[in-house]
């Protein structure tokens, strides 16, 4: 169950199905622009939105987003990334008020470090746009942009308004959580500011998983406990109509513990019996944000300017404990492995953009330019030690390794971007041409220290220069009041990442060896789309088709021959893979005042994605790509209450890469599952939300969350979804 206070009522949109297409976005030209006006498929979640959806993690928030998938892993990490028409990681720049954040990186079993560092309450808006962006966001804008926007104290303050107070606390059912925040504004005529705050606990995701106990039978979720907590400071001047200086501080942090209850047991790789494995995770991002914008300038160059700076810190930490019992000489010996991951970035930089409109002749130009820099520090260490309980001796030899260790060099790595965008309005904006460029430039300075090089004594680290030019054309023309066509070209790239340049990693036990790839290539991509919008009293629309063409994927550590002198296998990442991915994807909704005054308050919303994913060096089906999705919702609301009632529905996941001769992978069946949302306003600022998902407890498994698993698996139940569960929210402004 669900129950929260939440500071909503001034920033929520009324009630009902919000007029979408109408929505101002930034994201997808980095100009304010609506939906309708836009060459590309752009999503929006409003502030409103995520509280009517009672959204609190990107899981819920992209619930009813088909062509938009969150990853997870069932045992102990969760969830991990944003897909973006089937392609994710750090190949779709999130980012969060322009800053993105850090780099997701996973290595073995005791090791994850993922995206997840963004607190959905300190948020008053998400923009999403599908397909390569980089023409205006640069390296690893591959696959798409998620754009976190945060709150500001006009998103409270106004009409005479010089302050602010809300709360919110809550419960949900599927992982008995708690949660609880407040956020306060102030302001006057120059100076405000705004403070949010909230905590968040709970346990596991249950899953419809009945084997219990301990071992690799096990389906239930393996126990956990997580607790949260962010701030989000802003203090804001506005010297003139005209100015706003902003200063922003905001910092996150989470903290699970896991009992890796489903790792116990005899493992048939080592022989050991393991009778405890524990795990600790920490994760925290802070940055400082110093920003000025002024407007109304009398410039040739420039009608608006907006720069800012920052430095962003993000520290993820993950502790492993496994106590076990190995056979030896007829002997059982009894020991204590502690393992620490470690993985921390640091980046400084500086944003800087203009926006300047003139005409020429009877053609309207609205250019908008500016230049990115940024510089960041990687570090990453695995650690650990072997404690022997008969004897206690300790030491830091864990085959294959010897601690500590870095499995690449401390890396520098520095962006410098300057882009350009010109919105060419013909015939009173009726055709508008949209061609952007942008040219960056990678640097990446390795740095190799004692654990390195004494874990890695011969590898020769290399750095890295590279120049990349990304052009975009957009198109919109409106045919008619109602009617327009969008679409265009967009090149996609990412530069070569740290780790896959320099990994160092040598195995003598099982053979092997890691060694860098100075060569690399940064991966591309080139996308097509073309679409249909409708905008009117009656409702919208938006049809759309798409293809994209991804070249010189970057395999990590793959396997290309063995060491004449020494024998060992040597593995390397290398550019080797190729793919396309095409598919069609719908949004719409229906305003059914328009038809009958009698029918005032009722809406219907739906949405649907379907694609196609290919390797073409290999011709197999794309895993990551998921099955055709589509939601349909039907929605009731006056001005003290109202309910909505949401289809999720998936088809079967049958799109699977080959599986060996004689074996079949798992292919998710398809489902159907309903969702009911009720509100109800029973006092001047105080509103309560219930949700109640899975309404008939169901058995589905999401494709979106079922790894590449053999059909024959009697584990299958572990990746199941929550059965009936329930949220309720209550929330309360001054």
């Amino acid at each position: 169950m669900a129950l929260c206070l939440s500071s909503t009522s001034v920033i929520a949109a009324p009630d009902g199905a919000p007029r979408d297409l109408d929505q101002i976005v930034v994201t997808a030209t980095r100009t304010e622009r609506a939906i309708a006006d836009v060459p590309n498929t752009v999503d929006v979640i409003d502030r409103a939105r995520m509280d009517a959806l009672l959204v609190r993690d990107i899981a819920d928030l992209f619930r009813y987003e088909p062509g938009i998938t969150v990853g997870s892993s069932f045992g102990r990490f969760g969830l991990n990334d944003i897909r973006i028409r089937g392609l994710g990681g750090n190949r779709v720049r999130i980012q969060t008020d322009g800053i993105a954040v850090p780099d997701a990186f996973a290595i073995g079993s005791f090791s994850n470090a993922n995206r997840n560092f963004v607190d959905l309450d300190t948020l008053k808006r998400v923009e999403v746009v599908r397909g390569p962006t980089s023409a205006l966001y640069g390296s690893d804008a591959l696959g798409g942009v998620v754009s976190f926007v945060t709150k500001d104290p006009a998103d409270y303050l106004g009409e005479g308004r010089t302050a602010h107070f809300g709360t919110k606390l809550g419960v949900t059912s599927a992982d008995e959580g708690l949660f609880a925040g407040a956020t306060a504004a102030f302001g006057g005529e120059r100076w405000s500011g705004l403070v949010a705050v909230s905590h968040r606990q709970g346990q596991e995701t249950g899953n419809m998983g009945e084997v219990g106990g301990t071992g690799s039978a096990r389906t239930q979720a393996n126990p956990q406990a997580y607790a949260g907590r962010s701030v989000l400071g802003k203090v804001v001047f506005a010297p003139s109509e005209t100015q706003r200086f902003k200063l922003t501080v905001e910092g996150n942090e989470d903290d699970v513990d896991t009992d890796v209850l489903t790792s116990y047991g005899l493992q048939a790789l080592t022989g050991a019996t393991n009778t405890q494995v524990l795990g600790e995770d920490h994760q925290s991002r802070a940055r400082v944000t110093f920003g000025h914008e002024i407007g109304g300038l009398s410039s040739a160059l420039a009608d608006s300017v907006d720069w800012q700076l920052y430095r962003q810190d993000s520290r993820t930490r993950q502790d492993s404990v496994e106590v076990r019992r190995v056979p030896s000489g007829g002997t059982v010996i009894r020991d204590r492995r502690e393992r620490a991951f470690h993985f921390d970035q640091r980046s400084y930089g500086l944003q800087a953009n203009a926006r300047k409109t003139f005409e020429t002749g009877s053609v309207d130009h609205a250019i908008a330019y500016g230049l990115d820099i940024e510089r960041t520090e990687t570090k990453q260490k695995r650690d650990g030690r072997r404690i022997f309980l008969d004897t206690g001796v300790v030491t830091n030899v864990m085959l294959p390794d010897v601690f500590p260790v870095r499995d690449f060099p401390i890396s520098d790595t520095t962006r410098a971007a300057l882009y350009v965008q010109d919105e060419i309005g013909f015939a009173d904006g009726a055709f508008r041409l949209v061609p952007a460029l942008r040219v960056d430039h990678y640097r990446l300075d390795p740095e190799v220290d004692t654990i390195f090089r004494e874990d890695n004594p011969t590898t020769q680290v290399a750095d890295l220069r590279e120049t990349s030019v990304s052009p975009k054309l957009g198109v919109v023309w409106k045919f008619s009041d109602a009617w327009s066509l969008f679409g265009g070209y967009a090149r996609g790239f990412r530069a070569p990442p740290y780790n896959d340049v320099n990994i160092g990693f040598t195995n003598f036990m099982f053979g092997y060896t890691a060694i860098p790839n100075p060569d690399l290539r940064s991966e591309t991509s080139d996308g097509l789309e073309l679409g249909l919008r409708f905008a009117g009293d009656v409702g919208y629309a938006s049809l759309s088709s798409y293809y994209t063409q991804y070249d010189d994927f970057i395999e990590s550590t793959r396997y290309i021959g063995d060491d004449p002198v020494t024998g060992l296998m040597i593995y390397q990442s290398q550019n080797v893979d190729d793919a396309r991915i095409r598919g069609v994807e719908f949004k719409g909704g229906l305003y059914f005042d328009t038809f009958a005054p009698a029918l005032e308050g009722w809406s219907l919303q739906g949405a649907a994605a379907w694609s196609r994913g290919e390797d073409r060096t290999t011709g197999e089906a794309l895993g990551s790509v998921d099955p055709l999705t589509a939601t349909l919702g039907v929605a009731f609301a006056r001005e003290a209450w109202g309910a909505e009632l949401i289809g999720r529905f998936a088809g079967r996941r049958d799109r699977l890469p080959a599986a060996p001769a004689g074996s079949a992978y798992f292919e998710s069946p398809g489902h159907a599952l309903l969702d009911l949302y009720a509100h109800w306003r029973f006092a001047p600022g105080t509103r309560v939300d219930v949700g109640v998902f899975n309404l008939a407890d169901r058995k589905v498994w999401q494709a979106g969350l079922v790894p590449v698993v053999s059909a024959t698996s009697a584990t299958l139940d572990r990746y199941t979804a929550p059965g009936r569960n329930v949220a309720v929210s209550l929330s309360v402004d001054f």
